[in-house]
């Protein structure tokens, strides 16, 4: 054998003996290949921005949030502080305040949803008068006639000028009045006596009357709705003098007091102030409290003569001028200060006679003004304004 077939059968003997190892780049393809995923930096940048956007607006809002002024709520005062569970009060702004947050605190008092509607009172009711009252004002607060107070307060003495800082009046529950029930009285008698309805009187729950068997025995003290009596007319206590026969209240008969003089066409307002002080013309007060300070100026509504210019109490009227304007008309001007006419003395319209002032049956610096036709009192408001 020679050396060519000696190498030629080494080779083949090694190539028998060493496993042929195939690559994958000869090996035929079975399945496709997994393609490798690649980042979605898209995605990624799109986040991002939202977050930067959203948290710019928060911020902002907060910002704008905190220099702003605090916003103050006006609350009435709690009558009482709110208690917790335990009984024990707590306020409820103790713990929390403005500087502690960036947004404003708003405090409010707890409501009562339910809505609790107002009984009806059936027993009489004490008041005590403060100054600057007024039987007008007492008698609006307590949804009452000024003559209802009148009638059952004996020591006003039928005058709503009486009234004194520190007296208890007696407020009833509804107009009407107050009676002591004598032996024979019936509920028909005592309704007419009173111009009221013997089935309110019955009716009326404050008296504790037995529908079935009424009665009332003597001595118990009944209110009688809507009854009325009477009142003291202390005008007619002060006299209405004349000027001459057939000039004045008077009529034919009337006495030469004074003589003749001008003649009224018109009557004005007889003070500086166009307001009312307090009382208004009404059963028991026949004129108005025109509002005036102490020696304010008092005018002559008229054209006249005076036939009264007199100091003193003059039942209550206190220092008090009357004008006969010689048409049937007389004016009268009570609680003055000072007079400045003298009685006779002819004036003309808007002639300062006085001055206003708190004498008399008086309540604080006013001008108490009347008007009288044929003696009898009208309502100054409808005709001076």
């Amino acid at each position: 054998m020679n050396v060519f077939q000696k190498i030629k059968s080494r080779k083949k003997a090694e190539a028998e003996e060493t496993p042929h190892v195939v690559s994958a780049a000869d090996e035929p393809p079975t399945e496709p290949r997994q393609k490798t995923k690649k980042t979605d930096r898209f995605g990624l940048v799109s986040w991002a921005l939202t977050l930067i956007l959203v948290a710019a607006l928060l911020g902002g809002t907060l910002y704008y949030k905190s220099v702003q002024e605090p916003v103050t709520v006006n609350v009435p005062a709690p009558t009482a502080a709110p208690t917790d569970e335990a009984g024990l009060a707590f306020d409820p702004s103790a713990n929390a305040t403005d500087s502690d947050s960036l947004f404003p605190t708003i405090y409010r008092d707890l409501e009562v949803k339910t809505n609790k509607p107002q009984r009806p009172r059936y027993t009489p009711e004490l008041y005590r008068v403060v100054r600057g009252d007024s039987m007008y004002h007492i008698a609006e607060e307590f949804k009452v006639k000024s003559e209802t107070i009148l009638y059952v307060n004996e020591q006003l003495e039928d005058n709503p000028h009486s009234l004194r800082p520190g007296m208890e009046l007696l407020i009833p529950p509804s107009d009407g009045l107050y009676y002591l029930w004598k032996e024979g009285d019936t509920f028909a008698s005592v309704a007419k006596k009173f111009d009221a309805n013997a089935d309110d009187i019955i009716d009326f729950p404050g008296n504790d009357v037995d529908l079935a068997d009424p009665q009332i025995l003597a001595g118990q003290n009944i209110f009688i709705p809507g009854g009325s009596r009477e009142l003291a007319n202390w005008a007619a206590q002060l006299p209405t003098n004349t000027r001459g026969a057939n000039t004045g209240t008077g009529g034919g008969n009337a006495a030469n007091v004074c003589g003749g003089g001008p003649v009224a066409n018109s009557l004005g307002w007889p003070a500086d102030d166009h307001t009312l002080s307090g009382n208004v013309y009404e059963p028991g007060h026949l004129g108005i409290d025109i509002s005036a300070y102490e020696g304010a100026p008092v005018y002559a509504a008229g054209a006249g003569v005076v036939t009264m210019a007199q100091g003193g109490w003059n039942y209550g009227y206190g220092n008090v001028i009357q004008i006969d304007h010689g048409n049937g008309y007389i004016t009268v001007y009570a609680h003055l200060s000072a007079i400045l006419v003298s009685q006779c003395q002819v004036v003309g319209q808007g002639s300062q006679i006085g001055l206003a002032g708190n004498t008399g049956n008086s309540f604080g610096s006013h001008l108490h003004f009347e008007i009288r036709i044929g003696g009898a009192n009208v309502n100054p408001y409808t005709i001076v304004q």
